[in-house]
């Protein structure tokens, strides 16, 4: 059931939100000359994906977890969208081809091997990752892996259909503070 929406509010948000993303792509172009930002991320049941996202930093900047990224990296264009959460925009075509969900686990990085050990051992890895959460909304990040487990694992024993519709609604108030960078 919760991926008919995913699927359903994936595409409604593509095709809705597509003059928001055309713009936002000419904005990065004149930023970057490089507006949407590709990298292998770690998916259901350990499985690789590309997630998609706009770009925030300067090209070239090393691919590392946000909270290890230099603050020094991020555009002035690239803080306005990671201020407003519309660097996530893309990834509701990850959602649509079905890699992700619009609610789940933030999906990580594979060198962040400490968070996938913590993850594999509370079964986390066994659903979709999403674009928010209980850890986003918590503002609990990647820097501390065990407690992002934790919320991820006490998340998803609890989700359902209420659940997840009150996950998207406190994420698009503007709960959270999103993915620390130093």
């Amino acid at each position: 059931m919760l991926r008919f929406f995913d699927f359903f509010f994936s595409l409604l948000g593509l095709l809705v939100l597509s003059p928001v993303i055309g713009t936002l792509y000419v904005f990065g172009l004149c930023d970057t000359g490089s507006p949407i930002f590709r990298q292998e991320r770690v998916g259901q049941h350990g499985r690789s994906f590309t997630l998609l996202k706009f770009r925030t930093m300067t090209v070239g900047t090393q691919s590392v977890a946000s909270h290890l990224a230099s603050v020094d990296a991020i555009t002035p264009f690239g803080r306005f969208l990671r201020r407003t959460k519309l660097d996530e925009l893309p990834q509701l075509w990850n959602v649509f081809k079905g890699e992700m969900s619009l609610v789940g686990p933030r999906p990580c990085l594979f060198s962040q091997s400490e968070l996938i050990k913590e993850r594999r051992l509370r079964g986390v890895l066994s659903v979709r990752p999403g674009i928010t959460g209980l850890a986003q909304i918590r503002g609990i990040d990647m820097s501390t892996p065990r407690l992002l487990a934790e919320t991820d694992a006490a998340m998803l024993e609890s989700l359902s259909i209420i659940s997840y519709f009150r996950y998207l609604y406190l994420t698009l108030r503007g709960e959270g503070r999103g993915d620390r960078v130093r």
